[in-house]
């Protein structure tokens, strides 16, 4: 029986034809097709998608992965739909376009590659909640139970992992593909790192003004590191991989165009922390740097408590205050101004009847009182 919503896909040249239902001595009693249910594939879920080499053959799963962001076509990568085939797929999205650089479907259209050796962002991060629905809600796709106390929660993942991410800060100069097959050749083939897997790519890390308020996004460079050991010693073998790779930061960073770098482990045997190369002396340089402001807003505030300080008063000019002026011009010589930082002794109890005659202004002027000077702090 064909069902009322199923498709059938001929190969070119096929016929098709129909069976009045007479009995035919060539054919069996055939047997049970179940058609899958085309409405529910989505752009967005990462089990759909095979990455494959550039010459069309699957890529084998080896000691390189994706974080599931990355699994489902990035504004770079190339989208080949098989020939002879037939899709329906739902494209909702959080933008307007989804980008690629190329797309082969019953032709092709082409795009661009990326054009920074640091690497693109995958672009997929307002689609993450899409991405991580899809993979997580049929049965048996729920997040792995981990090992590690406090595991780690990598950008562009849908669950945690046990194992380190290195995150890399880094200069014009630096070179993905060329640092990738480093680590490849160089740390990663090593017996002792043969349950190691590494995923690496260019994030763009949210900013926090005060831990809250969104700032900005800074781009990265991330390393996730897991491993296949097990129990007390999950994520051991990624922790020594991740620690390797630091030390070859602080050593060689520079000619890498690596500016700075830094690790958060989570281990089977340990809670999750960070660790940094030369970004942590950056990081205390910037806490001292605060604390010194804090010593020196401190040190004024209590000079100035104490009467030992004192400040300026502003006159804020009014426009009644203007008018006054030119109607009534102050002479030449009664432009001065007093120093209110000029230490004086405080007048005393005697000169109290004295002082107003000595203010008095000749002609009709407009005095302000220092509203930060208190002579009760002065005279304790």
């Amino acid at each position: 029986y064909l069902p009322l919503n199923g498709e059938l896909v001929l190969a070119s040249g096929a016929g098709f034809a129909a069976f009045d239902g007479s009995w035919d001595p060539g054919c069996d009693s055939g047997a049970t097709v179940r058609f899958a249910d085309a409405e529910h594939y989505a752009w967005f879920d990462p089990t759909l998608w095979q990455a494959v080499s550039p010459d069309g053959e699957l890529e084998p799963s080896g000691r390189i992965f994706s974080v599931d962001e990355e699994r489902v076509p990035c504004h770079y990568d190339n989208v080949i739909f098989q020939p002879e085939t037939s899709f329906r797929v739902n494209t909702d999205s959080s933008q307007r376009v989804i980008h690629l650089r190329s797309i082969s479907l019953m032709g092709q259209v082409t795009g661009t590659s990326c054009p920074d050796k640091s690497g693109c962002a995958c672009g997929n991060a307002p689609d993450g909640h899409r991405i991580c629905s899809a993979l997580l809600r049929a049965p048996g796709r729920q997040c792995p139970a981990l090992m590690c106390q406090s595991p780690l929660q990598p950008l562009g993942h849908c669950c945690g992992v046990c194992g380190a991410i290195v995150s890399l800060d880094f200069t014009p100069d630096f070179d993905l593909q060329k640092y990738q097959d480093r680590l490849v050749q160089g740390l990663l083939s090593q017996p002792k790192y043969a349950g190691v897997r590494m995923a690496i790519s260019k994030v763009h890390k949210a900013q926090t003004f005060l831990g809250a308020i969104p700032r900005s996004s800074t781009p990265l460079i991330q390393i996730v590191l897991i491993d296949d050991r097990a129990g007390a010693q999950t994520g051991t073998a990624a922790e020594q991989l991740a620690a390797d790779l630091i030390e070859d930061i602080t050593q060689h960073g520079e000619a890498l165009g690596i500016s700075s770098g830094k690790m958060e482990v989570a281990t089977g045997s340990t809670f999750s922390g960070q660790v940094g190369s030369h970004a942590l002396s950056r990081i205390t340089a910037e806490i001292l740097g605060l604390l010194s402001s804090l010593l020196l807003l401190g040190g004024i505030l209590f000079l100035y408590r104490t009467g030992k300080l004192r400040l300026p008063a502003l006159r804020v000019p009014r426009p009644w205050d203007r008018a006054e002026d030119v109607a009534s011009p102050e002479p030449a010589s009664d432009k001065g101004f007093d120093n209110p930082m000029f230490d004086v002794e405080p007048p005393s109890a005697d000169l109290g009847e004295e002082m107003p005659q000595k203010m008095a202004p000749k002609d009709h002027q407009v005095f302000y009182l220092n509203p930060l000077y208190d002579a009760n702090e002065t005279e304790t």
